[in-house]
């Protein structure tokens, strides 16, 4: 039968987006009768170069995944060709989640070592959530961010300009364009130019004209006319094919003489705060819309030399973070079941120790900014606001998503809470992220016992 997905993941397959050993594990754990309750934490170990926050992001597709995890005829003929056993095979046609899981809700700002989120379930169960999780919540908060610092910049030195996410053509696939666009979305921007962004997360989306709609006609001034004919008052013309300042004549001239308020112009390319300024006066009352390489650095540039624009449209430097493109999220077991009670459990590698048992964030506040934070163990009576919160218990979700407005709006708010020397866009101060002493005896208590069971 031909195949149709063209490697889009799909429903019928998305149980399958995990790496090869979460499955062999799962495999060895059903074999050997060994599923107890685990707890995994899934954190950020440090935050990329110049980061100084990071808005958490991607939850909701992860939720998705637990709330619809199953296994179908696809996946488990896909399975059975490449060796796993029948009697698994039969126990995964059964496999759904079954336990509970806390989170930091998206469009928080978050440290480094802060759980994002804590899942405790049959450790096959909560086992195979490691490749989702890291995936979408680590990409997910790091264009969010991304985004989120373009929106401070503008609200800070600014005036308040649209930003529009032009960047899925080069966003690393599919997905990522589409997720990306979400993200921005969270992070603060006004839309996306995605349309099928637009309709699955009921994004604002927007548009303009290529270069090849000027190239493809005789004049320039006849591309202007054919466009405003089309589309009014909504025209975007781009002015920067040949001459940008006899575009922009142009643009005038046409919108004049067609009797036609349209809405505005876009620049492109050269010298876009020098353009801008020179332009402006040619076209009035249009929005001038500047793309072209933006990110948080060009736009403050831009808006510190002057430039005069009503939008920015964003593209590379946001679906791919340029400046920091990745961030290191990671998934680890810090408690699990023997004897009937959940045992805290952790790493020693040099460089990669971890935080054991089940966790609680809070953030403490002092003159309405946010002062430090404190991760304790999960039941302790710490001062402050706590950050996670239930979605699911007893395998059923718990947590409604909230709108994305509502989750910008949550980013929004959370930035004017952010001190701005931790909000810095170069060199930004490390926000006081603390342990609480319990947490740190029991660090301390298990890495004594840990190292005397290494002894010969």
């Amino acid at each position: 039968m031909p195949r149709t997905d063209f490697g889009f993941i799909t429903p019928e397959n998305l149980s399958l987006f995990t790496d090869l050993y979460e499955l062999t594990m799962m495999q060895g754990y059903f074999e050997e009768g060994h599923n107890p309750d685990a707890t995994f934490s899934l954190f950020f170990r440090e935050l990329p170069p110049d980061r100084g926050y990071m808005i958490a992001a991607g939850l909701e597709q992860v939720l998705h995944y637990m709330e619809t995890l199953s296994f179908g005829d696809r996946t488990i003929d896909f399975l059975a060709e490449h060796g796993f056993h029948d009697d698994f095979l039969d126990h995964l046609v059964t496999l759904e989640f079954t336990g509970e899981a806390r989170a930091i809700p998206e469009g928080t700002a978050v440290f480094h070592d802060e759980p994002l989120l804590e899942v405790t379930a049959p450790i096959m169960e909560a086992q195979l959530l490691e490749t989702i999780a890291i995936n979408q919540i680590s990409f997910g908060s790091l264009i969010a961010t991304k985004a989120a610092r373009m929106r401070d910049v503008v609200n800070r030195f600014g005036d308040g300009q649209a930003l529009v996410d032009f960047g899925s053509r080069r966003a690393h696939g599919t997905d990522a364009g589409m997720k990306a666009a979400r993200s921005s979305y969270i992070g603060g921007f006004t839309g996306t130019s995605n349309v099928a962004a637009g309709e699955v997360f009921d994004i604002p989306i927007f548009g303009t004209m290529a270069h090849s709609w000027i190239q493809s006609f005789e004049t320039e001034r006849m591309a202007y006319e054919a466009f405003v004919d089309a589309y009014g008052e909504e025209s975007i013309l781009l002015i920067d094919t040949y001459d940008t300042v006899q575009g922009a004549r142009i643009a005038r001239a046409v919108a004049d003489e067609m009797g036609v308020d349209i809405t505005g112009v876009r620049l492109d390319s050269g010298d876009l705060a020098a353009l801008s300024k020179e332009v402006a006066p040619i076209v009035g009352d249009m929005d001038l819309f500047i793309s072209s390489g933006m990110d948080e650095y060009k736009i403050k540039e831009f808006i510190e030399a002057g430039g005069i624009g009503n939008g920015f449209g964003p593209g590379t430097a946001l679906v791919t973070s340029t400046d920091a493109p990745k961030v290191e999220g990671v998934y680890k077991l810090v408690a699990v079941e023997r004897d009937g009670a959940m045992r805290p459990s952790m790493k020693l590698s040099k460089g990669k120790a971890t935080l054991p048992g089940e966790k609680t964030v809070h953030r403490v506040f002092e003159d309405g900014r946010f002062d430090h934070d404190v991760i304790g163990q999960r039941h302790e009576d710490l001062p402050g606001e706590e950050l996670l919160e239930p979605v699911f218990e007893g395998g059923d979700l718990v947590y409604e998503p909230p709108s994305l407005e509502a989750i910008k709006e949550r980013t929004l708010e959370t930035l004017r809470h952010v001190p701005e020397r931790i909000r810095a866009i170069d060199k930004p101060d490390t926000y006081d992220v603390r342990v609480s002493d319990r947490l740190q005896a029991e660090v301390v208590e298990l890495e004594a016992d840990l190292e005397e069971q290494m002894l010969p």
